[in-house]
């Protein structure tokens, strides 16, 4: 397969991942829809575990845990302009495309917390 379809195909599992990974019964905005397909489309790869077994992530897992003691604007800023091993998206995305990826991000339970455990 080519490479294209092997990350396309990873990207569609992460979405999986992702979308099982939220917070059962939580109706998510419009903004947070968009930061959903956004955050699927472009970070999940790294970010997110897929459906496979024992598969391991490139960066930090991201959730609402990321969030603790208003991070919002250093990890937004990490978002435009990348770290040691990300790149930046300022090019990409709007500002208001990143405000609804962290918006998303914060309806997103950690690794290993359901919905009934919070």
């Amino acid at each position: 397969m080519s490479r294209r379809v092997i990350l396309a195909i990873a990207a569609l599992l992460a979405g999986a991942g992702l979308a099982s990974a939220q917070q059962a019964g939580v109706a998510l905005t419009d903004q947070q829809k968009i930061g959903q397909r956004l955050a699927t489309q472009y970070c999940g790869v790294c970010h997110f575990h897929i459906q496979i077994n024992s598969t391991v992530t490139y960066g930090p897992m991201l959730s609402k845990a990321n969030f603790d003691n208003g991070r919002d604007a250093e990890l937004k800023g990490v978002i435009a302009n990348g770290g040691p091993n990300m790149p930046g998206f300022k090019y990409l995305f709007e500002p208001a495309e990143i405000d609804a990826i962290v918006d998303f991000l914060k309806t997103v339970n950690p690794p290993g917390l359901t919905a009934s455990a919070k």
